[in-house]
């Protein structure tokens, strides 16, 4: 979710020159809140955020209504409620999220094969080579924008630009709902007043870094010593701010890649010192970890648990599996053995499980034994039920008990796995 909530914003007029504007950076609207509000008419126009409705836990997306009152994503819900009071909360629901972005994925690949995923909802694109197919990169750009309106009922913002960064920093400007080209010879005059917080790759801090050094804008920067960025972010971060704020940007657009993590985490209403609730609740994670391994065709070498402790002391800890694995009950030993490898003993209020260094489902060479070849067939089984009766519909039976005080949500009544 990006930090605006619309106001600045910037569009081109119909008649923008776009010569060498060859990349496009599309990204959806306030996704996962579009989505509710489309499935739900009742939703349009109000102010709501996504997320569980405990106030202990995080927002992952809120509407525009609701992003003017400073609404943002990782924000605890009750603090979000504390500026918007009048938000609605809406359960996230994953699963149609990531059907309707295979379904604008679709959409952006049917225009050109040069398609970079950068998450869920949004992805740049080499149109440069459409041309002769579809016309100029404005012409392209706008025949995408109505597509996707009229297949999806969702709007999306488009930047295009002659580098990906500055595609990038376009979109962010036009949203939402907006179209922003930056024809090639404008770059400069485009970057030079935007601030050093608007450069993509640059955070908080290092943005916070310049600024204590009078380096608010990036035209700062082209004025600053290059020894001056250097000291102020280190060599390879100085280097990289020089370039972006000259236009420089040499990355291509890639087609060859894959999410670097696939992980899931729980914050609870209340923090939880039974041991026997957190090893569930890590083996209900790790599963829906492997579910969506499996679902998008990859497979993990590591596994990595995320424990945040009542006192807001956070701990991760990962391990390199001797074969990478997309199986939940392999994913989730690993993450078990971790958390029995931690010492703390205070409450904990958040509990996560990712699985990283991805790679594609049977990449390596096949061995003599598989030892998950088990529990691979239930887990098919279970993502067979799951496809047809939804998530939940099949669940462990050790699932099936309390955590905090309260129910373990599962559908109603579910077969029982009783598997450990």
């Amino acid at each position: 979710m990006g930090r605006g909530d619309g106001s600045g914003r910037l569009v081109s007029p119909e008649n923008a020159d776009d010569t060498g504007a060859g990349i496009l950076h599309v990204d959806m609207d306030a996704f996962y809140a579009s989505v509710e509000q489309l499935d739900d008419p009742s939703l349009r126009g109000k102010a709501i955020i996504i997320g569980a409705p405990e106030s202990r836990s995080v927002v992952s997306s809120a509407s525009y209504e609701a992003r003017r009152f400073g609404v943002r994503s990782a924000m605890p819900v009750g603090q979000a409620l504390r500026l918007c009071p009048t938000a609605i909360v809406v359960p996230p629901h994953f699963e149609r999220y990531l059907a309707m972005s295979s379904q604008v994925m679709r959409i952006f690949r049917d225009v050109t094969p040069l398609v970079e995923p950068l998450s869920i909802d949004e992805a740049f694109l080499d149109v440069r080579g459409a041309r002769r197919l579809w016309g100029s990169p404005g012409r392209i750009a706008r025949m995408l924008r109505q597509r996707v309106l009229d297949e999806t009922g969702l709007t999306c913002s488009i930047g295009a630009a002659a580098t990906k960064h500055v595609a990038k920093m376009a979109s962010t400007i036009s949203k939402p709902d907006g179209l922003l080209i930056i024809a090639e010879a404008d770059t400069a005059a485009f970057l030079a007043p935007r601030s050093v917080r608007a450069l993509w790759g640059v955070g908080p801090k290092a943005s916070e870094a310049l600024e204590n050094r009078g380096i608010r804008t990036i035209a700062d920067v082209l004025e600053a010593p290059r020894e001056l960025l250097d000291r102020a972010l280190g060599s390879a971060m100085g280097d990289r701010v020089w370039h972006l704020a000259r236009g420089i940007d040499a990355r291509e657009v890639d087609t060859r890649r894959v999410e670097k993590s696939v992980g899931h985490e729980e914050t609870f209403h209340d923090d939880i010192a039974d041991t026997a609730i957190l090893r569930s609740e890590l083996r209900r994670l790790a599963d829906r970890v492997g579910a969506r391994l499996r679902g998008n065709g990859w497979e993990a070498s590591t596994v990595a648990i995320k424990v945040r402790f009542a006192d807001f002391t956070t701990i991760s800890r990962s391990q390199t599996l001797v074969e990478p694995t997309a199986v939940g009950q392999r994913i989730g030993d690993a993450a078990l053995e971790l958390f029995g490898s931690l010492e703390r003993a205070l409450p904990v209020r958040l509990i996560g499980v990712r699985a990283e260094k991805l790679r594609a489902a049977g990449a390596a060479a096949p061995t003599l034994w598989d030892d998950d070849e088990g529990w691979r067939r239930i887990e098919d089984a279970l993502d067979g039920a799951t496809a047809k009766f939804g998530r939940g519909a099949v669940t462990r039976a050790t699932l099936l008990g309390t955590r905090g005080g309260g129910t373990i949500p599962t559908s109603p009544p579910a077969p029982r796995l009783d598997q450990g």
